[in-house]
């Protein structure tokens, strides 16, 4: 191919000096039909392909090559066919002899053409779009994955991000409540994947039967909401870019946070920042696009919503409920009934027909139990023999006077000094723990080894009187025998002391 320098020559000795073609073409070298090319064009055209590309040997198998490509869109991408296993089926199936390299260009330039291309959008301010990443966290010292939810506002590129241990229900009510609260308004349409947490069933085309609990977050906060296809990320694109670019920004290094809370409050002062940028193609900082989504929002409830999570249970016979594979405690009394269970991202709430029997710190190591050990007390005040083997008091940490109050007890009343002990750990439900320790010790150092006495003591600081046993119950201690004072002891103690 000639260079374009020889082109300017050419098309100047002819266009411009007047000489013939001929005398052009025999001065340069070249055809006189090299010539007209070079007045037909200002630069080389390059080379342009007349006929359709002719493959002799790949020619009858190219139907199969397609219905090969055209069946793996169907299938998951990992599990798709490469050209060299195309070309291996083609060998060892259908006795294929030609070279591997014509059927890898076939393929390659067939994967090329059928890539999808897309439509430049523009996004109406208010309007949002919401997804869920993951990245590695360190809370309070333990490394483990964050489930973190983004929502995006594509007319300004504002965004919320919030992170949960895992990504369940509560977590994306949650995750809405908060972003909501952020915005100052709610989205007038968010669009999201087709997750489990909203989804319950794909009718076809845009229809879907909403969750419950969905359905209550969206009625409650009157957003519409839109579905992308199935499998099609690039339908939220904006989003998908900032789960991305919060990962990259936010959490890198991994971030260390002594509770979710606090990693929480840095991811929000991260996205206040955001803010402050100005994006390419913009002459406005996100800051300033934003007042236009938030003029567009729709107004915030009075109240914010309760993101949690309300399944119905059954108490069973341990006086345990089970919640997303893990058991949980309650009073014994409640043993058999039905009851609510609300489950919020970092705790479990238990209520009875109207009254709330138990909250628990959510957990969520699989098949675990969570036990109060209060729950139990009542019912070990009447199994006593069962209370060193009792599995929601093994491992609970309680001060040393507790131990040595129970060996007083049980060296005093035998057996029914057990349930004396338990019977004072009850009142652990109704005060705290470090009143309950201030009126043990008090009991020990004035040798009242007994219930009521602990209980007495307890009452006596919080009404600031001093102590007054009835020595009746103490009946293996000595009683002191005080006699009244008459006028006349005075009378004598005055007589000795004169003498």
């Amino acid at each position: 191919m000639f260079r374009v320098e020889i082109y300017g020559r050419v098309r100047r000795a002819v266009r411009v000096e007047g000489r013939s073609q001929r005398a052009v073409a025999r001065e340069f070298g070249v055809s006189r039909e090299t010539v007209r090319k070079m007045l037909a064009y200002a630069v080389p055209p390059g080379y342009q392909r007349q006929q359709p590309i002719k493959r002799p040997k790949l020619g009858p198998w190219i139907g199969m090559i397609d219905a090969i490509l055209d069946d793996d869109k169907q299938r998951p991408v990992k599990q798709r066919h490469t050209a060299k296993r195309i070309f291996d089926r083609l060998k060892d199936e259908h006795g294929f002899t030609g070279g591997y390299t014509i059927v890898k260009d076939y393929v390659r330039g067939e994967q090329v053409r059928s890539r999808e291309m897309f439509v430049p959008l523009t996004h109406a301010p208010g309007e949002a779009q919401a997804d869920f990443g993951e990245a590695l966290v360190v809370i309070a010292g333990v490394q483990q994955k964050a489930h973190y939810l983004v929502m995006d506002l594509p007319h300004s590129d504002d965004c919320f991000v919030a992170a949960f241990p895992a990504e369940t229900t509560e977590a994306f009510l949650e995750g809405h409540v908060r972003a909501f609260a952020y915005f100052g308004g709610v989205p007038t349409r968010i669009l999201y994947d087709n997750t489990k947490i909203a989804v319950a069933k794909i009718l076809g085309g845009e229809d879907r039967q909403r969750t419950r609990s969905f359905s209550e977050l969206q009625s409650y906060y009157l957003f519409a909401d839109k579905f992308g296809r199935p499998a099609k990320g690039n339908d939220k694109g904006k989003v998908e870019g900032i789960v991305g670019y919060s990962r990259r920004n936010f959490m890198v290094p991994i971030p260390h946070a002594s509770s979710w809370e606090e990693l929480n409050a840095y991811l929000e002062e991260q996205c206040r920042k955001r803010r402050e940028r100005r994006l390419r193609g913009h002459t406005e900082t996100i800051g300033e696009r934003y007042e236009r989504d938030r003029a567009a929002m729709l107004p915030l409830p009075a109240a914010p919503y309760e993101a949690c999570e309300k399944i119905a249970a059954r108490v069973s016979s341990l006086s345990l409920v089970r919640y997303r594979t893990i058991d949980y405690s309650v009073p014994t009394q409640y043993g058999h009934r039905q009851v609510w269970v609300k489950g919020y991202v970092h705790e479990v709430v238990i209520a009875c027909a109207s009254e709330v029997i138990a909250r628990h710190k959510r957990s969520y190591e699989r098949e675990a139990v969570v036990f109060d050990p209060l729950h139990y007390l009542a019912l070990l005040e009447q199994k006593t023999r069962a209370l060193d083997q009792a599995a929601p008091l093994a491992g609970w940490q309680l001060p040393e006077c507790f131990a040595q109050l129970r060996r007083l007890l049980e060296a005093r009343l035998k057996k029914h000094g057990s349930r004396e002990y338990v019977q004072v750990l009850r009142l652990l439900e109704t005060f705290d723990l470090s009143e309950l320790t201030l009126a043990i010790e008090d009991a020990l150092r004035l040798g009242t080894i007994s219930f009521d006495a602990v209980r007495h003591l307890r009452l006596c600081r919080i009404e600031r009187r001093p102590p007054r046993l009835d020595m009746q119950n103490y009946p293996h201690l000595p009683l002191a025998q005080v006699r009244t004072t008459q006028a006349a002891d005075y009378m004598s103690l005055l007589e000795a002391v004169e003498a």
